[in-house]
């Protein structure tokens, strides 16, 4: 995979949450995608995994049992991130925060800490994170206060939505976190990205819901749809992102088209 075009840096770290409270959309698959996709094309690309389970740093073949420092130590004990953050195996720019099943206990725990919604963003404040091309901060499939540690830390938002019956069900509720979000806590952020995934070209319903959302969303919406794949979809049980385990697949090549879409869109190009 080497020896690819390399895409345009943006001006700045680009740091950019990717969340949707209702499971099963994509979150974590394109996190990781998204990021080997722009790790492949000369940028540096951070992943901080918020979610438990801990699927986007399994799928960077990074470790994260119980005994390994991770995300939790950061927001519930203050550990700098530095301390916590690794290199994924499969590719030389990528890096991960990883979770480990401590951060369960994290919703709990936040609520009597001090500043609660803004732990990660102190320690991305604290953090060289100027050194990154991208943050993509992968969160889990609710709107607790991880969601809202995630959405306080980033200044853009990516929602991946699913091209399927009920799509746009609790988009409402999502949006209204954001600007609950942006009236308080932090008026950067950005709904900037919506990607569609899980698209079967087969079926009207699935172009029916891109019509939908590209007519409410408009430019936002990346001309890109990540198929449905069965590739895509194997690829975390290998320890690797679809893009290393299978480059030649169409979710592969759909999500690193999906990535030059974003870089060249955040670097000022069309």
């Amino acid at each position: 995979m080497s020896g690819k075009k390399e895409w345009p840096k943006p001006p700045a770290c680009r740091v950019i949450t990717i969340a949707n409270q209702k499971g099963g959309v994509g979150k974590t698959t394109t996190s990781v995608n998204l990021a080997a996709s722009l790790a492949m094309h000369g940028l540096k690309v951070l992943v901080v995994d918020l979610d438990p389970q801990g699927n986007a740093s399994t799928a960077l073949g990074v470790d994260h049992h119980a005994d390994i420092p991770s995300i939790y130590e950061v927001l519930i004990e203050d550990r700098p991130l530095a301390e916590i953050v690794v290199l994924a195996p499969e590719l030389p720019n990528l890096y991960c925060a990883p979770a480990t099943l401590n951060l369960a206990g994290a919703e709990i725990e936040l609520v009597s800490k001090v500043a609660r919604e803004s732990r990660l963003r102190r320690a991305l404040d604290r953090y060289d994170k100027e050194q990154f091309d991208y943050v993509l901060i992968d969160c889990p499939p609710s709107l607790g206060l991880l969601t809202v540690n995630a959405l306080v830390g980033a200044e853009e938002l990516l929602i991946p939505i699913q091209c399927e019956y009920y799509a746009l069900e609790g988009l409402g509720q999502l949006l209204r976190t954001v600007d609950l979000v942006k009236s308080h806590l932090n008026p950067q952020l950005e709904v900037s990205t919506i990607l569609l995934t899980m698209y079967d070209a087969r079926t009207r319903l699935a172009a029916q819901v891109a019509d939908e959302v590209r007519g409410h969303f408009g430019d936002i919406v990346l001309r890109t749809v990540i198929p449905r794949s069965v590739r895509v979809s194997e690829a975390p049980s290998y320890g690797q992102s679809v893009m290393t385990y299978d480059p030649g697949s169409s979710g592969a090549l759909a999500y690193s088209e999906a990535a030059s879409e974003m870089a060249h869109r955040g670097a000022g190009g069309a």
